[in-house]
């Protein structure tokens, strides 16, 4: 039997760091309460000339060079994003330029905060299926564009920053035990952002009317999100003939502290198994889930044979949930030199190339069409 298993894992954070005291002086937040009632204290936030391309690419390169799978040996890759670098293309073409994966199919996948669960269960699929080996899955949002910053409704609460992880076929046990994904779209209003697609295109009155950002009902979803977690926690343990004492580590999705400790209470998880990290990132939307992961693994926490159940929810509304039991031996000792060199040689030559199909793309546009 096939099974999917992650065999490499990676993060990136912008370097800005943007504190509660800060957003203090300029939104006039109470940046005490906001610690006390949400656990956050600082976001990451990209640099102008940073999307979401850019930052999912420096995570994908981390996850490949921990798998030891070069970007040519990638089948297919599957970027969840709310915050693409375009309407279109999708931002996972514009990653696969960027590692240089010639031989990958690509496409994003939005599902609100729940993205990147949906984005896992979708690649295991694939290779359950015997279609593909080697398929990357990246969780990456610049939320900080898309939010307005003198609106403390909604901007304390947000950052940047992406995660990757690279699954393979195998036959060893493991891997996706069981899982859950829910929608309910009569909430959808409850988080969106009003214009920008056929709905409601860009104008002049819709700037005016501030309608390019971000809008949340915090209360609505907040309630939301303490049902739909217990549910779909409830609902992947029963399927995966599970007890939250067989749970090795609980990562729920890092949004407020209050919540996550309410649903780690209904389910009775055992204390010091629930993963939280949002103190230092906030809500980092489709990344949250895989940069969690990445903490986690780093920190010593997951060991071969774990079991994790993690948990999601946001905008759509959607949410979702999975037990994933770990296979991968963590690395005892850096890749070798002239394996990284040999990485980093692949780089640069993705690099080159993607300059000159760009080059070959403008001279083709210059030739009459009887000659292409």
């Amino acid at each position: 039997m096939i099974n999917a298993h992650i065999i490499g894992w990676g993060k990136y954070l912008p370097e800005k760091i943007v504190t509660n005291a800060e957003l203090a002086e300029r939104v006039g937040i109470d940046a005490q309460w906001l610690e006390t009632r949400t656990g956050i204290q600082a976001r990451h936030i990209a640099e102008p000339k940073q999307a979401s391309a850019d930052m999912a690419s420096r995570a994908a390169r981390a996850a490949l060079e921990i798998a030891d799978v070069h970007p040519k040996q990638l089948n297919l890759i599957i970027v969840a994003t709310n915050t693409p670098d375009h309407i279109f293309p999708a931002t996972a073409c514009l990653v696969q330029h960027a590692l240089g994966a010639r031989a990958a199919g690509t496409f994003d996948l939005a599902a609100g905060c729940s993205g990147f669960l949906y984005a896992l269960v979708s690649a295991v699929q694939f290779i359950k299926s015997g279609a593909y080996r080697n398929i990357l899955v990246v969780g990456v949002e610049t939320t900080s564009r898309v939010v307005n910053w003198n609106d403390k409704t909604i901007c304390p609460y947000f950052g940047d920053g992406a995660g990757a992880v690279v699954l393979t076929a195998s036959e060893q046990p493991g891997g996706l035990l069981s899982f859950a994904l829910h929608a309910d779209g009569s909430g959808g209003d409850w988080l969106i952002l009003p214009a920008g697609g056929t709905r409601l295109p860009l104008s002049q009155q819709v700037l005016d009317d501030g309608l390019q950002y971000g809008r949340m009902d915090g209360k609505a979803v907040f309630r939301y999100g303490v049902r739909e977690s217990i549910r779909n926690a409830q609902t992947v343990l029963r399927d995966a003939k599970l007890k939250i004492d067989d749970v090795d580590i609980y990562i729920p999705h890092q949004t407020n502290i209050t919540l996550i400790a309410q649903v780690a209470e209904k389910l009775r998880v055992p204390p010091g198994r629930t993963i939280v990290n949002l103190a230092q990132y906030a809500n980092i939307s489709s990344a949250a889930l895989p940069v969690t992961l990445c903490d986690a693994i780093q920190a010593g926490r997951v060991k071969p044979g774990a079991k994790i159940l993690l948990t999601a929810y946001g905008a759509g509304l959607a949410s979702a949930g999975m037990v994933w039991q770990w296979s991968k031996e963590m690395p005892q000792k850096k890749m070798a030199f002239l394996k990284r060199f040999g990485h980093a040689l692949w780089d640069a030559q993705a690099a080159f190339r993607a300059r000159l199909f760009q080059l070959e793309h403008r001279v083709d546009a210059l030739l009459p069409d009887e000659d292409l």
